[in-house]
């Protein structure tokens, strides 16, 4: 700290000199250097012991010292020494510019002293000027007088058709208005004036009417160029020679403009002559197209019109590739021109036919000629056309779009015929139910309508139809058929069952009304071997979105059937009622004659069942081994009962169930041991010439298993049984086999008994209440469809007791 003291407090010769401004960054620097050298110190001398070395450290520190300044002193010396040099530049400068000035006041003194001559060439500039329009003039005079004698000739050229000629003229007459507008625009500087620009003009408007009254010469050529193509293609090629002079001219007045030519382009350029040709070409294909007559296009009619199409393009794309294209340069590709020309024509063409209200025939004609005709070996396919252009080049004549939208509209027309014709056979089909004779038979003896004829031939023939199209077409078909053979089988259920309320009505209006249920199956039959072709017939390609939801016509098919097969059981139940009533009464038990008299009425239905046909792939279904077989009428729905030994099955079955239900009646109650034996002998009897009946009339198509019939003999042995004390085995015995059974059926059974005690019916009871077996899911109830009547009610005067 002494040192620094001493630094501070030490005389200073500046001291006594006036005080000068210190820059504040030299202050800040100073500072910073100050408190860096007093924290240098501190940490260098903080211990007594190294004071020893401080004459060292100032000894270097003032060599330190010493060496900078002396690198200071040589920067400001070498500073000073060029900045030296900068103002003997400026000096020499300003010597410069002095001398610089004093000749330009020499030169503007000389400018002013020669400016009254110069003004004395004006009148020399005006004469040249004058001088050179005038020698332009007199040397154009004789062209400009020949104008309009050669406007006239040109004139008489294009219309006697000698066109190259004509077109020789045109030019030379073109160069000598472009040379006269341009010697103008030179003569008046960088523009032209207004006025004078219209008098050249209109001087040379007759070159105007020439150029229109020449193109419209060529084009009308061009347009006839088929026509003049076998008879004299002079003109044509002519045409062709002007527009390649003209596209030419067009080409080297672009380029001169490009490579920075002053001059402007002539008026009315560039033509684009060949651009034109093209597009004229186009017109021509168009107009051929629209030549061929829209008369008689609807209907038959459509198809001759698109065979006129397809034999006038065809002739005219000859007609190009063998003469048109020898006729023009060979970059002109106009066989390739021509045929994207008419392939554009036939796209717009097709588009508007599309467009009309078109039926199904006119539909699958457009559909065939588009899809199958154009692109055929005698259009488009054929391999030298294929050279020239392919058709992935040419694009389809109609968007994929389109033709979803065409097939679904072809779909839609034929969906409407097919539901008026189903509609149709439908109402033929409910003539003939009422008809007074029998359904006719076919070479099998099997009944039969014409209905599943008509319906099959129909959707036969239009998924024939649609194939010829596409298999996509044919599948949209195919399932528009089922859906409409679903909503056909709904209605045709429908008539079914107005057909049963008719016959109930009057049960004497139609004789022949179980024949025609007959047949209605057997159609079914029919119906069903037609729906499974159509859908083996449908291949894996999309159908598209026309249609939702999959038709279900095996269902609405199963449901017609079912019903059929309901309204045949439901006509023998009634005419078995009056037979099923004389059934287990005192006088059925002394009395055979009833149950013959059933087995006959029920062997004549049953040879009658067998008029109906049988499904050819007859379908086995899972048989609980209580049940012989798994109906129509069950949850899952099979094809095997729509034939006679399904129909067999179902009148064994409601005769069983028709049997037992009047046991339930109790008409008949044992008084006695006797009477109760010869009860169980004679429904033994009963169920043994059933179960002969049924058995004898057993098809191949049998089903192997414990039949309905099978119920009676255990009835039998349930009322036989002696010893009233076994009846609650008996019971339980009978649960397991008919788990339907309810109390109020047992309870039945032990009336009709007369001779089980209080006790024992009550352990039977409460046996039956404790076990309540679930219901096996193959299982068909029987006693579930029988109802137990209510027991009569005692006879009692109105009193608080009884009530």
């Amino acid at each position: 700290m002494s040192t620094g003291e001493e630094e501070n407090s030490g005389g200073n010769p500046g001291d006594a000199l006036p005080k000068v401004e210190v820059w504040p960054e030299l202050e800040r620097a100073e500072r910073f250097a100050r408190g860096a050298a007093l924290k240098w110190a501190s940490g260098v001398f903080c211990r007594p012991e190294q004071l020893e070395r401080l004459g060292q450290y100032r000894k270097r520190e003032s060599q330190r010292t010493s060496s900078i300044h002396s690198r200071l002193k040589s920067v400001v010396q070498s500073y000073l020494e060029g900045v030296g040099w900068g103002l003997e530049q400026l000096r020499e400068a300003r010597v410069e510019l002095r001398e610089v000035s004093r000749s330009l006041e020499e030169a503007r003194a000389e400018s002013q002293r020669n400016a009254g001559g110069v003004s004395t060439l004006d009148t020399l500039r005006e004469t040249a000027e004058n001088y050179r329009q005038l020698l332009a003039a007199v040397s154009n005079l004789p062209r400009l007088y020949s104008v309009p004698g050669m406007v006239l000739e040109t004139e008489r050229l294009v219309e006697s058709r000698r066109l190259l000629e004509a077109h020789e003229r045109l030019m030379e007459l073109e160069q000598w208005q472009d040379e006269v507008l341009w010697q103008i625009r030179e003569a008046g500087g960088t523009a032209i004036a207004p006025q004078d620009e219209t008098l050249v003009r209109g001087y040379f408007s007759g070159v105007g009417r020439l150029v229109e009254a020449l193109g419209r010469e060529l084009w009308s050529v061009v347009s006839s160029g088929l026509v003049l193509a076998g008879q004299n293609p002079t003109p044509f090629v002519s045409a062709v020679r002007i527009v390649e002079r003209e596209e030419a001219l067009d080409q080297a007045l672009l380029e001169e403009r490009a490579a920075g030519s002053p001059r402007p382009l002539p008026p009315g350029r560039p033509r684009g002559w060949r651009d034109r040709f093209f597009q004229v070409m186009e017109e021509v294909a168009c107009a051929r197209v629209r030549s061929v007559s829209y008369r008689h296009t609807r209907g038959p009619g459509l198809a001759s019109h698109l065979a006129a199409l397809q034999h006038g393009i065809m002739g005219d794309i000859n007609t190009v590739r063998h003469l048109l294209e020898h006729c023009v340069p060979p970059h002109y590709h106009l066989a390739r021109a021509y045929l994207q020309a008419c392939h554009r024509c036939l796209q717009a063409h097709l588009s508007q036919v599309c467009s009309w209200d078109l039926e199904s025939g006119e539909i699958f004609t457009v559909l065939n000629w588009v899809l199958h005709v154009y692109n055929s070996s005698d259009m488009m396919g054929d391999a030298e056309l294929v050279s020239v252009i392919g058709s992935e080049e040419l694009g389809p004549l109609i968007s994929q779009e389109g033709l979803d939208h065409l097939q679904n509209k072809y779909v839609h027309s034929v969906q409407n015929s097919v539901s008026e014709w189903m509609q149709k056979a439908l109402e033929v089909e409910l003539t003939d139910w009422h008809r007074d004779q029998e359904p006719d038979i076919d070479h099998q003896g099997f009944y039969h309508t014409s209905l599943p004829t008509i319906i099959t031939q129909m959707l036969e023939e239009n998924a024939r139809v649609a194939l010829m199209i596409s298999d996509s077409l044919r599948n949209q078909t195919i399932q528009m058929g089922l859906y409409e053979m679903e909503s056909f089988l709904n209605r045709f259920r429908d008539a079914l069952v107005e057909f049963g309320k008719e016959h109930r009505r009057d049960r004497s209006s139609n004789k022949f009304y179980l024949h025609y249920l007959l047949a209605a199956i057997s159609n079914c039959i029919v119906l069903k071997t037609s729906i499974e072709s159509l859908q083996q017939q449908q291949s894996s390609c999309p159908v598209g979105r026309f249609f939702r939801t999959p038709p279900g016509p095996l269902t609405a098919l199963h449901r017609a059937v079912k019903k059929a097969c309901r309204l045949v059981v439901d006509e023998l139940k009634q005419e078995l009622q009056p037979v099923l009533l004389r059934l287990l009464s005192r006088a059925w038990l002394s009395n055979e004659e009833v149950t013959q008299t059933l087995c006959g009425m029920l062997e004549q239905h049953c040879d009658l069942y067998a008029r109906a046909r049988p499904p050819w792939n007859q379908v086995s279904a899972p048989v609980h081994p209580l049940s012989r077989t798994v109906t129509a009428y069950s949850h899952i729905i099979y094809l095997a009962p729509l034939c006679q030994q399904r129909l067999q099955d179902e009148c064994e079955w409601m005769v069983v169930v028709e049997y037992v239900r009047e046991l339930m009646q109790k008409k008949l109650v044992c008084r006695g041991a006797e009477e109760r034996s010869q009860l169980a002998q004679h429904i033994a009897q009963d169920a043994q010439q059933l179960m002969e009946l049924f058995q004898g009339m057993e098809g191949e198509g049998a089903v192997a298993g414990v039949t309905p019939t099978a119920l009676l003999p255990v009835l039998a042995d349930f009322i036989r049984l002696k010893d009233p004390n076994m009846l609650t085995l008996e019971v339980s015995g009978l649960v397991a086999k008919y788990p339907d059974i309810s109390e109020e059926h047992v309870s039945v059974l032990l009336d009709v008994r007369g001779d089980v005690p209080r006790e024992v019916r009550g352990a039977v009871l409460d046996m039956l209440e404790q076990s309540s077996p679930p219901l096996p899911s193959e299982y068909r109830p029987v006693f579930s469809e029988i109802l137990v009547p209510l027991p009569s009610m005692p006879f009692c005067l109105p009193s608080a007791k009884c009530a």
